[in-house]
């Protein structure tokens, strides 16, 4: 299992569209989070370790309208 966090900038006015769009139609995503900073939302999902992070960023985020921009983070090791 892999663990990514995308940070997105949304269109003005558009986080919340994009923040319910994200939860409901990609398994893949487990939590969106309103932020403060140079980005609106922070998605953290999980990929199979078979999945191209590339691919899914690609084909299943940016094609969520109303993001303009993102930045991927891969998470190595979850501590608790």
């Amino acid at each position: 299992m892999q663990t990514i966090f995308v940070f997105c900038k949304c269109d003005l006015g558009k986080a919340y569209d994009v923040a319910d769009r994200a939860v409901l139609d990609i398994e893949q995503v487990s939590e969106v989070h309103s932020i403060s900073g140079q980005h609106d939302l922070l998605m953290k999902c999980y990929l199979g370790d078979d999945t191209d992070i590339g691919h899914f960023v690609n084909e299943h985020i940016h094609a969520i309208p109303g993001i303009r921009d993102t930045f991927t983070l891969i998470g190595f090791k979850a501590f608790s």
